[in-house]
């Protein structure tokens, strides 16, 4: 049930370390740097159409890596909620050709206008590509793999605490479904957030502070069993083959490229 809105990390893990598709034989460095390129592509491209075509290729791969495109249509509630608060309002406040009938509100007539829908589009296909081959490159690289990027990446302690965090969640889910579990054992309901939002925010505090309380008894575990502050693992990624690595190098290029073409700037 958790994963049906929300990546379940367990889920993640398990096609990341149990599955076998293209994607899994792809150099993590390589991955991490498509990511890169395609946070810039989205900065820097303003046009639509371009940005549904960005989002179908990462789709495509999406769906050739073998994962789940059911799921994933689930999972975008997530991104969705920050769109629709976001870039719902400009829909109706960018000034433009109306698309219908105008809505009456208390400051006057406002409708949606050609203009607010293709911004509306613009960062739709933004976030859900980041979102997409985000998602499938985590569904496709080892636990180690990511542990090790994340250390030579991120700066100390920085690269503990992302570690720390992505281990901790599985307790905080843990212990989320236990309390759900043990709500509607007593008869909750929680189907309805309004009519059972106290509902909802008891079991939201009593997660936090179990989660607290399980913190502690971890780091005492940890400590007694000789952690001094860092979570080091003896693995090594190679760097990528030749192809990935001009594959990676002419996405770069290709943005910049955009840019300089559509801004008339000469790098």
């Amino acid at each position: 049930m958790l994963s049906n809105h929300v990546p379940d990390p367990r889920l993640v893990t398990a096609y990341a370390e149990r599955r076998d598709g293209p994607l899994h034989h792809v150099n993590p460095w390589t991955k991490l740097g498509v990511v890169g390129a395609l946070v810039l592509a989205v900065t820097v491209v303003d046009r639509a159409a371009v940005l549904a075509g960005l989002y179908a290729v990462v789709l495509l791969v999406y769906v050739a890596a073998g994962l789940p495109a059911g799921r994933l249509l689930r999972w975008y509630t997530v991104p969705m909620l920050f769109i629709v608060s976001v870039a719902g309002p400009l829909a109706f406040l960018e000034p433009g050709t109306p698309i219908g009938a105008a809505f009456a509100t208390p400051l006057g007539d406002v409708s949606v206008t050609v203009a607010g829908l293709v911004l509306f589009l613009e960062l739709g296909f933004r976030s859900l590509t980041v979102v997409t081959f985000t998602l499938a490159a985590a569904m496709t690289t080892r636990y180690s793999d990511v542990a090790y990027v994340l250390g030579r990446v991120l700066p100390r302690p920085v690269d503990q605490v992302a570690l720390l965090t992505y281990r901790f969640t599985f307790v905080m889910i843990e212990t989320l479904e236990d309390l759900v579990k043990a709500a509607v054992a007593r008869g909750g309901n929680l189907s309805e957030f309004w009519s059972n939002k106290r509902l909802y925010a008891r079991i939201l505090g009593m997660t936090m502070l179990s989660a607290i309380e399980r913190a502690e008894r971890l780091v005492k575990s940890m400590e007694a069993r000789g952690y001094d502050g860092d979570l080091t693992l003896y693995g090594d990624v190679p760097r990528p083959p030749v192809h990935e690595t001009l594959l990676v190098g002419g996405s770069y290029a290709a943005v910049l490229g955009y840019a300089a073409a559509t801004t008339g700037v000469v790098l």
